[in-house]
């Protein structure tokens, strides 16, 4: 029985996502119905991933902005229809899975440090002999 649960499940799992970690900062761009009409607009929302949960289908993360001086956190379930598309704009070098002590921070206090580029073959600068 938990197999043919698990293969339903696997058919609902969008695929078309980036991997998410806590603390990237990540540009989400949700669709919204206007008014009682047919309307639909896309709205981006901006900010860092304080929290992942969930496996599978009942996957969300919850993204924390700062707007006008208050703090706004809004959870996404990972596999919504209203998700029109997700971008990392940048990944933060952090060491818990849960960041809620940012809610605490203030100004440059809750800044992340940002991941360092591994550097490749082709990528690394020469060194100068001498």
């Amino acid at each position: 029985m938990n197999r043919v649960i698990e293969k339903f499940q696997e058919a609902q799992v969008r695929k078309d996502l980036p991997a998410l970690r806590a603390g990237d900062t990540v540009r989400i761009h949700v669709r919204l119905k206007e008014g009682e009409g047919e309307k639909e607009r896309i709205q981006p929302f901006e900010g860092v991933v304080i929290k992942k949960r969930g496996k599978s289908t009942g996957a969300s993360f919850t993204v924390r902005r700062v707007s006008f001086g208050v703090g706004i956190e809004r959870v996404f379930p990972v596999n919504s229809p209203s998700i029109s598309s997700i971008e990392v704009l940048r990944q933060g070098r952090v060491r818990r899975a849960k960041l809620y002590y940012l809610r605490g921070l203030k100004g440059k206090a809750a800044r992340l440090q940002r991941v360092d580029r591994v550097e490749t073959p082709e990528t690394a600068p020469e060194e100068k002999q001498s």
